[in-house]
């Protein structure tokens, strides 16, 4: 993916320190000394440096920022580090959350933060300064963090989204060539069983005719049954059910692959998901089976242990082998190529997975392949608890750096005093707003609510702590948090509801005051503060003033937050509209390739296999015999052209009913999880108009399907065919909704929605003049 080239903004933060010092103080006409140029040169060399390598060790680039700026801060004057030690460290901060997982960004904040206070305390005390600038630069920190992790998550969002993009348009090409295969298979197994098999048996018969005429009758007998039978086994290649599938399912096929090995004496245990069909799927069947013919060719009769895991995020493949037993001849030693682990590696990356193997503990050897899961999120490979432990360990550590100075050197008493700092309950406040702020998604009303009260306890702690600075400045961090969580809840109004149908509502429809009540708490903390402080600035002054400000910075925040969620929700628009018309074109090939082949079958396959069940009833078994050779020499021809591609004309019927295999098919190689049942009572031959309408109807429901399993049901009485789909929540979406209705009305139907992702669309069956002759 593209980035921003910001590799001048360290330039930029050193050009700028450069300005704030020394080049306010010569501008004022004080030249500052040559030692303190020098230390300020060469602190400002280091963090440009670590700043230009910040994307590949961000971690590294953070505490040597924060150990550079700390030490200049000492021998050089106020000011020196101003940029440096705020913007700077910031930057790298924003550069390790978006580069890093969450768990380290937010332990390096907590670590930075209390590392600067106790610097603090070492060196000045806890009460000879009212903490505000720790309170402000925390603030400046855990928004660099915040806004880091956000666009982590957004990068992280449209990667998803892209992989899902690949994975459809890969199986957009691929399923018209599964269809064609599985065509040709199951023509290839009519051919080689029933049609050979009546060739063979009407030959013999024949040659004993003289001898033992009895045989001819059982022959003839045999070719009528047999023809009858090819003719419903081609009706199923033709127009296989939806609610049934005609290939094995991939864990079918996995369960197949373990089964075979244990009949060579592999002893295998499995424990097998069940897997969508496509690259995932395939790539899991081809490491499986390398990894199991691996076992077999060096450690026969060892213990195996197969597991397939297919989650939300990732899919885990994992072959152990233990050691083999003791005498077992390694008779396949010598067999492979030499290409085994390339081939895995190359089978799991081509999938956008990644591939670990190597031996175990107990001698034996361990195979383990992340995949994409069901939303095609980026695969991570997950860390130990170890790194875990070593990275507190080493948080731990540096905070407790500034202390030693103090309890080792300094041996006077911290200065006292009867009051609390006013520092202490501003970082308090900071904190709790911070936990809200975390709640916000869990639990919106009690978020807001607290934020709300945290906001009239502001002026409270600045009476209370003596707070002598500047008096807007307290209100307007509790002001930032409301904003950011009124933000946040206008992006998702914005947005509408996420693909899996659980985005929770911050702000509910009966309290459409609630920014009107932001605004109120706001300007009365504020206007409180200000009054307590004595001002000359008549009251009504006062408080207009502050409700401005606050009207100002909400609604600036609502307007933010409304347009990043109008354009998520564009941008996912767009890619939905991708995946529906890669969908729909994927199968309008599979569903062209079925009816050119079965085009082929009517008229050369299915009118020969006719013949032959006629001249078998007629009793000519010559002709029967004949017919029959006939039927397979077309059969072959049509294999031949489905093999070539030269099938028919490149036609592009629109799909029936009979394509909604094609299309749930299509649908869980993307990734969701969709069934499609039928009920006996759907009517095979139904009106033309009802037979397209209703699998545009389907197609557009299924197109809405999000994370969360979708069931598609079709049922019919005498007058009126049903499509039910359940686990579907952007179904009431009004642009779904209107293509539904568009697609219903036309023929006088009816459409529904009801709780929880349900719809329910009726059709009439009666078909109008003529429609079984024309085809939109």
């Amino acid at each position: 993916m593209k980035r921003t080239d910001d590799r001048l903004l360290p330039v930029l933060l050193i050009c700028a320190q450069a300005v704030v010092w020394p080049g306010a103080a010569l501008v004022r006409g004080a030249v500052p000394p040559a030692s303190a140029l020098l230390v300020a040169a060469l602190v400002a060399g280091v963090v440009t440096a670590a700043l230009a390598l910040r994307r590949a060790r961000p971690v590294t680039t953070l505490v040597v920022v924060a150990a550079a700026c700390a030490l200049g801060a000492g021998p050089l004057p106020t000011g020196a580090m101003a940029v440096l030690g705020t913007a700077g460290v910031a930057l790298a901060l924003f550069t390790l959350a978006t580069e890093r997982d969450a768990f380290t960004a937010v332990l390096s904040v907590v670590a930075l933060a209390a590392w600067q206070l106790l610097y603090n305390l070492s060196l000045h005390g806890l009460s000879d300064r009212d903490g505000l600038d720790l309170v402000l630069t925390s603030v400046l920190y855990a928004a660099a963090c915040g806004a880091g992790l956000l666009v982590r998550r957004a990068r992280r969002a449209r990667e998803a989204a892209e992989r899902l993009l690949h994975r459809a348009e890969s199986e957009r090409h691929r399923l018209p060539a599964v269809e064609r295969r599985r065509m040709e298979r199951e023509l290839h197994d009519v051919s080689a069983h029933h049609l050979t098999a009546v060739v063979v048996t009407a030959g013999a018969a024949l040659g004993l005719r003289d001898r033992r005429p009895e045989l001819a009758a059982e022959a003839l007998k045999f070719a009528a049954e047999t023809g009858r039978e090819v003719t419903r086994a081609l009706g199923a290649v033709r127009a296989p059910a939806p609610s049934r599938e005609d290939a094995p399912s991939p864990e079918e096929g996995l369960l197949d692959l373990v089964a075979g090995f244990r009949r060579l004496d592999q002893r295998v245990d499995c424990e097998i998901d069940p897997l969508p069909d496509g690259t995932v799927a395939d790539a899991a069947y081809g490491i499986v089976r390398e990894a199991l013919t691996n076992v077999a060719r060096h450690a026969p009769g060892a213990d195996t242990r197969v597991r397939v895991r297919y989650g939300d995020t990732r899919t885990d493949v994992q072959v152990t082998s233990a050691a083999p037993p003791p005498g077992a001849v390694a008779h396949g030693a010598g067999l492979g190529g030499g290409r085994g682990q390339a081939f895995l590696r190359s089978r799991a990356r081509e999938a956008g997975g990644t591939l670990t193997t190597g031996p175990t503990a107990a001698g034996g050897w361990d195979v383990h392949a992340v995949l994409p899961g069901r939303t095609a999120a980026p695969v991570e490979r997950s860390l130990p608890r170890s790194y875990r432990l070593a990275q507190l360990t080493a948080a731990a550590g540096l905070v407790v750096q500034p202390l030693l100075p103090l309890l080792v050197i300094r041996a006077e008493e911290m200065p006292s005093g009867g009051r609390v700092s006013a520092g202490v309950l501003f970082a308090l406040l900071v904190a709790a707003q911070a936990v809200a702020l975390l709640w916000l998604r869990r639990a919106p009303r009690a978020a807001l609510g607290i934020l709300f009260g945290l906001a009239l306890l502001w002026p409270v702690a600045m009476a209370t702590g003596g707070y002598t600075g500047p008096v807007v400045l307290p209100p307007a961090l509790s002001l930032l948090a409301t904003c950011a969580a009124l933000a946040a809840d206008a992006a998702g109004t914005a947005a509408g509801p996420s693909p899996a149908g659980n985005r929770p509502r911050l702000l509910l429809p009966a309290l459409p005051a609630l920014p009107v009540a932001a605004v109120a708490a706001h300007a009365a903390a504020a206007t409180a503060a200000v009054l307590d402080r004595g001002t000359t600035v008549p009251v009504w002054a006062v408080v207009a003033g502050t409700t401005a400000a606050a009207s100002l910075a909400v609604g600036a925040a609502r307007r933010a937050g409304a347009l990043r969620g109008r354009r998520d929700r564009a941008a996912r628009g767009t890619r939905e509209e991708r995946l529906a018309a890669w969908t729909e074109e994927a199968v309008r090939d599979a569903w062209a390739e079925r009816r050119r082949i079965a085009a082929g079958l009517e008229t050369t396959v299915l009118s020969r296999t006719a013949d032959m069940v006629a001249e078998a009833e007629a009793g000519r078994l010559d002709v029967t015999a004949e017919r029959a050779r006939e039927a397979l020499a077309a059969m072959r021809a049509l294999l031949d052209a489905v093999r070539e591609g030269e099938t028919g004309p490149d036609l592009r019927p629109q799909p029936t009913l009979q394509a909604l295999d094609l299309l749930a098919h299509q649908l869980r190689a993307t990734g969701r999880d969709v069934e499609i049942r039928l009920t006996g009572r759907v009517p095979e031959r139904l009106p033309t108009a009802v037979d397209l309408a209703a699998y545009h109807a389907a197609e557009t429901v299924l197109a809405a399907v999000g994370e969360e399993p979708a069931v598609l049901e079709l049922d019919a009485d005498e007058d009126r065919l049903t499509l039910t789909a359940t686990g579907v929540p952007r179904a009431a979406d009004p642009g779904v909704r209107e293509r539904l209705t568009t697609r219903v009305t036309a023929l006088g139907g009816t459409l529904t929605t009801g709780p929880r992702g349900t719809v329910r669309l009726r059709l009439p069956l009666a078909a109008a003049p003529g429609d079984e002759k024309r085809e939109r």
